[in-house]
């Protein structure tokens, strides 16, 4: 995947631009249609700065907007989109497998970095990291092409009881939530299985790599997990 979307706009593109494209493609992966008011919210401005952006997307050709219909991509806007995101979750792994960086920390550094790094970078990024498909929280990292893994899987929310499960993805970016994660050993990967469940959204008994754990309803809702081979 190269920047060509460059070349297609009149103007290169500012990382505003870039962290907006990147924050639909996330709120359109979620199957929903992407309100001004949901991009505000997720993005933490104020509305009024979501549809300035918006308006200033479409003029790109990145975006259609049409009411009551929300935000959509173009495919333009989603080549950017899975470019940065291809930026981001490579310095995410790299800055935790490399350098050793806490997991609940490296999503605000590649925040930083992501609208920086060039191709040749994200090239030597991948090679030493031996050309990944998920980044430390599982999440998928997009092809050079510009494609991205459906991950598999239902959350442990809803899982079986006594079946044993993996966890493949953990669906927070939030650090305290994964410093607490980090804390019961619940990292993609990990062998868990789910003993009891307690009614009305009630905590959850796991075993997490045979240890018995207990672990909030709301904490279940952002793990995902496989049956176990």
């Amino acid at each position: 995947m190269t920047k060509n979307y460059v070349h297609a706009t009149e103007n290169p593109l500012t990382p505003a631009h870039e962290d907006y494209l990147k924050a639909i493609y996330l709120l359109e992966s979620n199957g929903e249609p992407v309100s001004n008011s949901a991009l505000a919210q997720h993005m933490g401005f104020a509305p009024a700065s979501a549809t300035n952006m918006v308006k200033k997307l479409a003029d790109l050709h990145l975006v259609t907007h049409e009411p009551y219909r929300g935000v959509e991509l173009t495919p333009l806007g989603r080549q950017v989109a899975l470019e940065i995101l291809r930026h981001h979750r490579l310095i995410e792994l790299f800055l935790h497998e490399t350098l050793a960086m806490p997991w609940d920390r490296v999503h605000a550094e590649a925040d930083k970095l992501e609208h920086f790094i060039s191709e040749a970078m994200e090239d030597a990024m991948a090679a030493v990291l031996g050309n990944p498909t998920v980044d430390p929280h599982g999440d998928p990292i997009p092809s050079k092409e510009g494609h991205i893994d459906k991950t598999p899987g239902f959350l442990l929310a809803s899982a079986p009881i006594g079946e044993p499960l993996r966890l493949i993805r953990v669906l927070t970016q939030d650090p305290d939530r994964l410093c607490y994660l980090g804390s019961l050993g619940l990292y993609p990967d990990t062998p868990i299985v789910l003993r009891e469940r307690a009614p009305f959204q009630g905590p959850l008994l796991v075993e997490v790599d045979n240890t018995p754990r207990a672990l909030a309803y709301e904490m279940a809702e952002h793990l995902q997990v496989v049956q176990k081979e």
